[in-house]
């Protein structure tokens, strides 16, 4: 793996500016150098640009396909198991370890998110962090313990609400003692000759593959749960007395349910998201600290 991503080992030419270069310095996206360095690297990569555009529309006619095929499958019929062993299998052989690290950094952030907004709301929520430490440990269904996750969540946190006839509100001073950087090493995963597929490529990949092997119902859950990243945003912005953190969210609205074709696209999306509200929990953790 190399040290630097083309961007930055570049000398800055004024007459042919890096787009990747002016993404990265810009400052207004909140994410820390490390995180962005990484995903602009993935972003930048060759995979993304020659095969993405291959992949893309044939991993949406795939799709449509299977969707027609599911039709006439028993409506209960599924392999999870093997769905996570193929999509393990496949991450340590053939993605970037930008994107794996990516991949294995979305869970806890996830979780560490769920747990703040637990944390600092006015009733108990139960939550089922997931932190994965190998791309193995994926293999314990983790993908779609993510989404059933999330889904109970924030089930669990409106009958809560509801049975207390109360609300969130701004937190005086949260609780951030959960948020923190995972401990994850980007240099420990694979970096074999054939580990060169972005996220974005991948994530298309696996999208019809996903679908193929889980039922209509966890599909859609999954595809739909992109959606609640307003919502998750919501909670925390509240709590945080900082509405205007929802701005770059952009994964639609939850009660408006979108085409599953752009899954894979919405999926990137949605770990972007997750990074950056992420960032800004830590940022307002160490502002606290800061007194």
């Amino acid at each position: 793996m190399k040290e630097l991503p083309d961007f930055l080992a570049q000398e800055h030419d004024p007459r042919d500016p890096s787009p990747w270069l002016a993404l990265y310095l810009d400052q207004s996206t909140p994410l820390p150098d490390h995180v962005k360095k990484a995903w602009l690297a993935d972003s930048s990569s060759a995979s993304r640009q020659f095969l993405l555009p291959f992949i893309r529309p044939l991993a949406r006619v795939l799709i449509v396909l299977i969707q027609i095929v599911k039709a006439v499958l028993p409506r209960r019929w599924a392999a999870s198991r093997s769905l996570h062993w193929l999509l393990a299998e496949g991450l340590k052989r053939l993605v970037s370890p930008e994107a794996n690290w990516l991949v294995m950094r979305h869970f806890h952030l996830g979780a560490q998110i769920l747990e703040f907004i637990a944390a600092n709301a006015p009733v108990p929520v139960e939550t089922s962090p997931l932190k994965p430490l190998v791309l193995d440990d994926l293999k314990d269904e983790l993908f779609l313990k993510h989404d059933l996750n999330l889904f109970n969540f924030v089930i669990r946190l409106g009958q809560g609400l509801r049975f207390a006839e109360t609300e969130l509100g701004p937190v005086a001073q949260p609780d951030f003692s959960m948020i923190g950087e995972p401990p994850l090493k980007l240099a420990d995963l694979p970096q074999g000759r054939l580990n060169f597929v972005d996220l974005q490529t991948a994530i298309e990949c696996f999208t019809p593959v996903y679908q193929l092997f889980l039922t209509d119902n966890d599909f859609w859950r999954a595809a739909n749960s992109l959606q609640l990243d307003e919502t998750i945003g919501l909670y925390a912005a509240t709590l945080l007395g900082r509405p205007e953190h929802l701005i770059l969210l952009n994964n639609k609205h939850p009660l408006l349910p979108m085409s599953t074709l752009r899954a894979g696209y919405r999926l990137v999306l949605h770990g972007l998201s997750t990074e950056m509200l992420h960032a800004l929990l830590m940022r307002q953790k160490a502002l606290q600290a800061a007194g």
